[in-house]
C-alpha cells in the first residue's frame, strides 16, 4: 500500500537492517526530505548516502517498480533529479526521461503498522483510535489540538480572501458577508453569504438611517416580498397585512431606483427550522444590526474584551417582528434578541476568523493574538462533535479545544485520513495491535 510507504519513508520506520540498493549497494537515509503533496516526485531535497557517496534530490515511492511506467515518469523532466526509488517490490529497471537508471530500494512495511492500520481502517466504532486516545500524553494532546485549531483558522481565512477578493478588495463588505453566513446557522449559511455576496450595500448605505428602508432592501433582496414566492396558505394572510404592504412598495420604489435583483427564495430553508431561525427573523436582526452602525470591521478591531463584543453584536428584530414570526401570523410578543449561545457562535465563526485574517493581512499581530485568546476565554461548544471526543477520553475547556475538534473530525477522521493526524500516528507506531 503506497500510502504506508509515504508514511514509513516520511517517519523513517525503516528496518534495523542495512538498506541496500537492488544492485547491492549500501544505502544510507540522512534526510527523508521534505513530503511532496502536489505533482511531482513523493519527497523534495532527501539527502541519501549511497556505497558512501552523498546524494541530494528527490525520493519517488512506489507499490512496484514497474508503477514508475504506468504512471508516465519516464517522459517527465520532473522526474530527471529523483536519486531514490522505494518500492515494496522491484519488478523492473527504471529511467528517467534523460536515460538515467535510478537507484531502486525495496522497502517493506512493518508487520505491526500494516495490522494496526487495517484495524484503523476496519474499526466500527467511531473514531477508529478510541482505544488509544486515554493513553496519550497531555504534551501530545496539547500540541495536536494547538496545531489543529490553527489549522482551521488558516481554512476559514482563505474563505475570508476569497470573499475580499470578489468584493474588490473590500474588508467591510467581506465582514458583512461572513456575519450574514454565520446568521444561517448552519442550515441557511449557504443561501445567506449568496444572498450578503448580492446584497447592494452601497444603496443600503444611502439609507441607513432608516431602519424600515434597510428591512424592505433586505427583505426585499432575499427574495421574501414576492408574493409569488409566499407559500399558497400563507400567501392571503400575508398580501393583506399592512406591514408587508408597506415593505413591498418600499421595495418596488428603492429596487427601481438602484435597479436592486433579489435573489431566489428557493434557497431559503424553513422546514424543521425553530421558529426564531427562520430567515425572516435572522434578517430582521441584520437589518437592526446594520441601521445601528455597529457592524463595522474597524468597530470590532477596537474591542479587547468579550463583553466589549457582545455589546456590539447584540441586536434584536424590529417592532413589526416583535410579535411575528412569519408575514401576517400574530405570535406571542417578545423582542427575539440574540441568545447568549448564538452570540458566542458569532464570535466564533466569526469575529475570531476575522482578527484572525485581517490581522495577517495587515501585519498586526495583536489582532491575531487576540483572536487566539478570545477562543481561550470562550465555552467549548456543545455539539455531537464535542460530546464524541469527551466520551473518547479527551478533555475540552474552551472553544479552542472545540474548534479543533471538529477540525479532527471532518478533516482528518472522516476522510479516514489517519497517516496524517498525530493521534493516528500514536496509535500505527504501537509495538503490538491495539486489542478490540
Amino acid at each position: 500500500m503506497e500510502q504506508l510507504l509515504h508514511y514509513c519513508w516520511k517517519h523513517k520506520l525503516l528496518p534495523a537492517y542495512p538498506l541496500s540498493t537492488t544492485d547491492g549497494r549500501s544505502v544510507e537515509v540522512i534526510d527523508t526530505g521534505l513530503h511532496n503533496h502536489n505533482d511531482g516526485p513523493d519527497f523534495f531535497n532527501a539527502k541519501v548516502k549511497i556505497d558512501g557517496t552523498l546524494w541530494v534530490g528527490n525520493v519517488e515511492i512506489h507499490d512496484s517498480s514497474s508503477d514508475w511506467y504506468l504512471h508516465g515518469h519516464q517522459d517527465d523532466i520532473h522526474y530527471d533529479n529523483v536519486v531514490l526509488h522505494v518500492c515494496e517490490r522491484a519488478d523492473k529497471e527504471v529511467r528517467t526521461k534523460s536515460g538515467n537508471t535510478v537507484p531502486q530500494v525495496e522497502l517493506a512495511v512493518p508487520d505491526t503498522i500494516r495490522i494496526n492500520y487495517e484495524s484503523l481502517l476496519n474499526e466500527d466504532k467511531y473514531p477508529p483510535c478510541y482505544k488509544v486516545i486515554p493513553e496519550l500524553s497531555k504534551l501530545t494532546v496539547h500540541s495536536w489540538m494547538s496545531a489543529l485549531q490553527t489549522e482551521r483558522l488558516e481554512e476559514k481565512t482563505e474563505a475570508i480572501r476569497q470573499r475580499v477578493e470578489k468584493s474588490g478588495g473590500d474588508w467591510e463588505k467581506a465582514f458583512f458577508i461572513t456575519l450574514a453566513r454565520n446568521y444561517g446557522f448552519g442550515v441557511n449559511g449557504d443561501a445567506f453569504e449568496y444572498w450578503a455576496e448580492r446584497l447592494d450595500l452601497s444603496a443600503a448605505a444611502h439609507h441607513r438611517d432608516d431602519v424600515f428602508q434597510i428591512e424592505a432592501i433586505f427583505m426585499g433582496q432575499a427574495g421574501f416580498l414576492d408574493e409569488n414566492n409566499i407559500p399558497l396558505r400563507l400567501r392571503d394572510n400575508a398580501t393583506s397585512d399592512g406591514y408587508y404592504c408597506r415593505l413591498r412598495s418600499e421595495y418596488q420604489y428603492l429596487a427601481h431606483k438602484f435597479s436592486l435583483q433579489e435573489v431566489d427564495c428557493s434557497l431559503w430553508r424553513f422546514l424543521r427550522l425553530r421558529p426564531q431561525n427562520f430567515p425572516y427573523i435572522r434578517i430582521s436582526q441584520l437589518a437592526n444590526l446594520y441601521h445601528s452602525r455597529r457592524s463595522l470591521l474597524s468597530n470590532l478591531c477596537e474591542c479587547t474584551s468579550i463583553e466589549q463584543i457582545e455589546e456590539l453584536l447584540a441586536t434584536h428584530v424590529t417592532q413589526y417582528w416583535e410579535s411575528h414570526y412569519t408575514f401576517g401570523s400574530l405570535s406571542k410578543r417578545n423582542t427575539k434578541k440574540l441568545s447568549q449561545s448564538s452570540l458566542q457562535l458569532l464570535i466564533i465563526n466569526t469575529v475570531v476568523p476575522m482578527l484572525f485574517a485581517y490581522g495577517r493581512h495587515r501585519s498586526e499581530e495583536h489582532l491575531v493574538d487576540r483572536a487566539f485568546d478570545f477562543l481561550e476565554q470562550l465555552k467549548p461548544e456543545q455539539n455531537n462533535i464535542v460530546r464524541m471526543w469527551t466520551e473518547c477520553g479527551l478533555q475540552v475547556g474552551s472553544a479552542g479545544d472545540s474548534q479543533a475538534l471538529i477540525q479532527l473530525k471532518r478533516n482528518y477522521c472522516d476522510r479516514r485520513d489517519c497517516l496524517r493526524c498525530r493521534i493516528g500516528f500514536e496509535y500505527l507506531k504501537k509495538g503490538r495491535r491495539v486489542d478490540k
